[in-house]
This record gives structure tokens, sequence and C-alpha cells, in this order.
């Protein structure tokens, strides 16, 4: 094992740059969890329609090809 022992930096923040990383960090941690209770909201609302049996929505039969004669 080398003796190479790494020392770490640090660098002082100014008051600014410390107040736009807490409102960085605010907005990330505020973003996450909406999206986490968009998650939740969406996956209670997929186990009450298993629940009812509600079968999915299908408006028309989707096909590869189209109806009528072929194109040549």
């Amino acid at each position: 094992m080398p003796d190479d022992k790494t020392e770490l930096e640090l660098e002082r923040l100014s008051k600014g740059e410390m107040v736009f990383e807490m409102i960085k960090a605010t907005g990330v941690t505020l973003g996450l969890t909406l999206l986490w209770s968009m998650e939740a909201v969406r996956d209670r609302f997929f186990r009450l329609l298993d629940r009812w049996h509600v079968p999915s929505m299908r408006w028309r039969k989707a096909s590869a090809f189209p109806p009528g004669p072929t194109k040549r």
C-alpha cells in the first residue's frame, strides 16, 4: 500500500454562493418530492382501477397494416 496520502483542500464559499447552493438544493428536493408524490398518486389510482376491474380503454384496434388493398 503506497504511503501517498492525499489531502483535501477545502475552499470557503462566500455568502452569496452559500445562499445559491441552499436555494439550488431546496429546488432539487422540492422537485424530487413532487415527482415522488405524483408517482404515489398514479400508483394508487391504478391500484384502485385494478380493484374495480376496469379494463384499459381502447379507442380503436391498432394495426400495423391499414385496411384496404395493398399498394404495389
